[in-house]
C-alpha cells in the first residue's frame, strides 16, 4: 500500500471517515494533515514528526490490529431486551473460556451458547491467541450488569447493558398526541425574578400554560451549571457541566433556610431582591454576571445560617446519592472560587476548601430541590409530561466536566459543523467531545450519570444534535471548522443507554436530527423509540414537491413551527433570518438572490398551509401567496397562527409552540456562529411586536398568547 492508503486504513481502524457527503450533496475527502491530527487527538502513536513516516503509520496500524486481537472481552457490550447478541472473546490458543453475568439484583448465570469462529490463531508478543465468539440470549433484564471472564491465564471483567428495544413512552403519545409550549427561561420573566427567569418562574409558567390550555409539556434551554462565579457564559449550549445545574436559576426567597436569618439580613436581601426586580420591565439585554454575582453573595449568607436536623439529612442523603460526580465537581468549583479570592489578595477571608466544596455541593442541592418543585406544579396543574429539559452537545474546553472526564474525552479535539446553508462558513462549538474507546471502556457510566441527573426531575429530554450520538464532526483544535472530519461512534450503546435511562425515568426523548446524515440514522432513532424533529421551514414533500404536506409529517416526532436558531415566526416571516446575518456578514452568498428564494420558499410554505386548513376560522380570503411581498401576505398574526394550526393537525406525537410567537416576539435569541460582540446571543428578554417586555403576568390576559394557544392545541 501506498502512503494515503495506509494513513487512511489506519484512519478506518480508529473509525475516522476518510471523507464525507458535504452542503450540496459533494463528497468532501479529508486531507492527510486532519486525519493525522485527529489520530493524535484518539491518542494513536505516530511519532513526532509533522508527517509520520510509512513506517510508523504501518506500525501503528499493526499495533492496532494486535491490541484489538488480544483484548480478552469487548470494552463494552451493549445489546436490547429483545435481541440476541454475539461477542468474541480472547484467550490463550486452546484454553477454555467461562463467561459470567453478574446482574445489577447480585444473581449469577452462565453464559454458554457459542457460536463456530474460525478465525486463525495470532502470535502476538510470544503469546498465541485464539478467537471464540459467544451469544446472549433475548429476554435478558434491562439494567447494568457485568460480564466477567476466566480463562489459563485470563481473567477479564467489562460492563454488560441491557437497554430496551424501544422506549415505550413514544408510543404513548403516537397513540394519543399533546402539545407544548418552547421557551428560554432565562428570558422569561416574573414580577418578583432577580432580572432573570428561575426555578420559581419556571414552574409559574407551567401552570399558566396549563390553565391556559396551551400544552402537557415546557420545553426549556438548556439549564446546565456554567462557570462557579462571574464572569460567566450566556450560551446555556456551552456548559462547564451537563450534569449538574446553573445556581443563577435559584428562587432565592423559595429556600426554607431564608427564616434562620436575622432582621436586618433578611432586609437587606429584600432591599437587593427590589432592586433586580426593577429591571424586569427593561427591555435592556440580559446581564447575568451582575445577578449572578449579587445571588451568590446572599446565597452564601444562607448556606452559612445552617439547617436543622431534617434539612441537614435530606442535604447528607443528596451528597450520597450523587456521589463522587458532585463531589469532584463542587471540589472543582472550590478550588477556582479559592483561587479566585487568594489572587486579589484576599487571604484573610479566604474560607476552608472543605466548606466552599461543601457550599457547591449545597447550592445544587437547591437547584434540584427547586427543579423537582417546579415539574410539581406543571404536573399538579395538569401537564401530562411537564418540564422537558435540554441536553447540550458539549462542554466548554475549560470547565469542569473538561477535567473530570479528560480521562474519556478528546481535548486536542473541538466539535462543530462542516459549512452549510445555515452557516457557510462552518461552526466551531470549541467542546471537546467524548473519546469513543476510553468511554466504553469505562462502561459509558459518564454518559449514564449525566441523564439520571437530567431526567431525575424532567418528563422528558431533548437531545441537541443527537446525530452525535452517531458521529461528531471532530476539527482540530484551534483550526478552521472546514478543516475538519466525522468520527464515528457506537450509537447502539450510546442510544440504547439514552432509550434505558428514559424508561427508567419514564420520560420521552426528543432528538434534534437536523443537518446532514445518512436516512438509516432516522430509522435507528425511530426503532429505538427515540422521536425526531421537524421544523415547518424546513421540511419538503417526498413525493408532491414543494412543502411537505401535514399527513407527511412523521408520527413519532415533535413537529414545531421554529426553533431557538431562527427568529420567532413573525420574525421569520418578515426575513430577519436573512437580514441579520447580512448585517453580521456571516453571507458568502448574494443577500437579494437569499431574499427572493426565502420569499419563494415562504409562499409554498404558506400556500400549503392555507391548502391544508392552516387559516380555517380566520378572517382571511387570500388564494395563494405566490408572488407576493412580505408586506402584502395580510397580518403577521394571523400568518402565525396559522402556521401552528397547521402544525397542530399533522400526525406528530408532539406539537410545540414557541413562546416568542405567542407574544409576538420578532428578536433571535440565537445567531449560530456569532460571538457577544457581533449579537446578544441567549440575552434578549422576551417581548412583544413593539420591544416592550412580557412578564409571565402579563401571558394570561394576552390576546395573542390566547389565538396562538387557541391555534397550536391538538385536535
Amino acid at each position: 500500500m501506498g502512503y494515503q492508503e495506509t494513513l487512511r486504513e489506519l484512519a478506518g481502524a480508529h473509525a475516522i471517515s476518510t471523507s464525507y457527503t458535504g452542503f450540496g450533496g459533494n463528497t468532501i475527502d479529508v486531507s492527510d494533515d486532519t486525519l493525522i491530527k485527529t489520530l493524535r487527538a484518539l491518542g494513536v502513536d505516530l511519532g513526532t514528526e509533522e508527517f509520520p513516516s510509512e513506517e510508523t503509520l504501518n506500525e501503528a496500524l499493526n499495533i492496532r490490529h494486535d491490541s484489538e486481537f488480544r483484548r480478552p472481552l469487548p470494552r463494552c457490550i451493549v445489546t436490547t431486551d429483545a435481541t440476541t447478541h454475539a461477542f468474541n472473546v480472547h484467550v490463550h490458543d486452546g484454553a477454555p473460556a467461562e463467561l459470567t453475568i453478574t446482574f445489577e439484583d447480585g444473581n449469577v448465570t452462565e453464559v454458554t451458547n457459542q457460536l463456530e469462529n474460525w478465525t486463525p490463531a495470532r502470535t502476538i508478543d510470544d503469546i498465541t491467541w485464539g478467537e471464540a465468539t459467544f451469544e446472549l440470549p433475548a429476554g435478558l433484564p434491562q439494567g447494568w450488569h457485568t460480564i466477567t471472564l476466566v480463562s489459563d491465564g485470563v481473567t477479564d471483567s467489562c460492563t454488560l447493558i441491557v437497554t430496551p428495544a424501544r422506549l415505550s413512552t413514544t408510543d404513548t403519545y403516537i397513540n394519543s398526541p399533546v402539545a407544548g409550549v418552547m421557551a428560554q427561561m432565562y428570558s422569561v420573566r416574573s414580577e418578583k425574578s432577580w432580572g432573570i427567569g428561575d426555578f420559581n418562574d419556571l414552574g409559574f409558567l407551567g401552570e399558566t400554560i396549563a390553565k391556559e390550555g396551551a400544552g402537557d409539556f415546557l420545553l426549556i434551554n438548556p439549564m446546565h451549571a456554567a462557570e462557579p462565579f462571574p464572569p460567566i457564559e450566556d450560551s446555556p449550549y456551552l456548559p462547564t457541566t451537563r450534569r449538574f445545574t446553573n445556581p443563577i436559576y435559584i428562587r432565592v426567597e423559595d429556600i426554607p433556610e431564608m427564616e434562620l436569618l436575622d432582621e436586618n439580613t433578611r432586609s437587606d436581601i429584600d432591599d437587593i431582591a427590589a432592586e433586580f426586580a426593577a429591571n424586569n420591565r427593561d427591555s435592556e439585554n440580559i446581564e447575568r454576571n451582575p445577578i449572578y454575582e449579587a445571588k451568590l453573595q446572599v446565597l452564601r449568607e444562607i448556606f452559612l445560617a445552617g439547617r436543622d436536623e431534617t434539612r441537614e439529612q435530606q442535604f447528607r442523603d443528596f451528597i450520597h446519592q450523587e456521589g463522587d460526580g458532585l463531589a469532584e465537581f463542587a471540589s472543582w468549583c472550590a478550588q477556582r472560587d479559592l483561587n479566585e479570592q487568594t489572587g486579589h489578595g484576599n487571604h484573610a477571608a479566604v474560607p476552608e476548601v472543605e466548606e466552599l466544596t461543601e457550599f457547591y455541593m449545597w447550592l445544587q442541592w437547591i437547584c434540584d430541590s427547586q427543579l423537582a418543585a417546579a415539574q410539581a406544579r406543571c404536573i399538579e396543574a395538569g401537564m401530562k409530561i411537564g418540564i422537558m429539559a435540554d441536553l447540550a452537545v458539549g462542554v466548554h474546553p475549560g470547565g469542569a466536566d473538561a477535567e473530570n472526564l479528560a480521562a474519556v474525552l478528546a481535548p486536542d479535539a473541538s466539535v462543530g459543523a462542516p459549512p452549510d446553508s445555515y452557516n457557510q462558513h462552518g461552526q466551531d462549538w470549541s467542546q471537546p467531545p467524548w473519546h469513543p474507546e476510553k468511554l466504553a471502556e469505562v462502561g459509558y457510566k459518564p454518559w449514564r450519570d449525566m441523564l439520571r441527573t437530567v431526567l431525575r426531575h424532567s418528563g422528558g429530554i431533548r437531545v441537541d444534535h443527537v446525530l452525535g450520538l452517531f458521529r461528531l464532526f471532530w476539527i482540530p483544535r484551534m483550526q478552521h471548522p472546514s478543516t475538519g472530519t466525522y468520527v464515528n461512534y457506537d450509537f447502539h450503546a450510546l442510544v440504547g443507554i439514552l432509550a434505558l435511562e428514559a424508561e427508567r425515568a419514564g420520560a420521552v426523548v426528543i432528538g434534534e436530527d437536523l443537518g446532514t446524515f445518512e436516512p438509516w440514522v432516522q430509522d435507528v432513532l425511530a426503532g429505538y423509540g427515540i422521536m425526531g424533529t421537524n421544523i415547518l421551514w424546513f421540511e419538503s414533500s417526498p413525493h408532491h414537491g414543494g412543502a411537505r404536506r401535514k399527513e407527511e409529517y412523521r408520527t413519532a416526532a415533535l413537529a414545531s413551527v421554529t426553533t431557538h436558531d431562527l427568529p420567532p415566526t413573525a420574525g421569520y416571516l418578515e426575513g430577519e433570518h436573512i437580514a441579520l446575518r447580512e448585517r453580521l456578514g456571516l453571507l458568502i452568498t448574494d443577500a437579494e438572490q437569499d431574499i427572493a428564494e426565502d420569499l419563494a420558499w415562504q409562499a409554498q410554505v404558506l400556500n400549503r398551509v392555507l391548502e391544508q386548513g392552516g387559516f380555517d376560522g380566520e378572517d382571511f380570503e387570500m388564494d395563494t401567496f405566490e408572488g407576493r411581498a412580505r408586506n402584502e401576505r395580510g397580518d403577521t398574526d394571523v400568518l402565525v397562527a396559522a402556521t401552528h394550526r397547521f402544525i397542530a393537525h399533522t400526525p406528530a406525537a408532539l406539537s410545540c409552540t414557541a413562546l416568542v410567537d405567542m407574544v409576538g416576539d420578532r428578536k433571535v435569541q440565537n445567531q449560530p456562529g456569532t460571538t457577544k460582540d457581533l449579537y446578544p446571543n441567549w440575552c434578549v428578554p422576551l417581548s412583544d411586536a413593539e420591544g416592550n417586555v412580557v412578564l409571565i403576568e402579563d401571558l394570561a390576559s394576552n390576546p395573542l398568547f390566547k389565538k396562538i394557544a387557541a391555534a397550536g392545541k391538538r385536535p
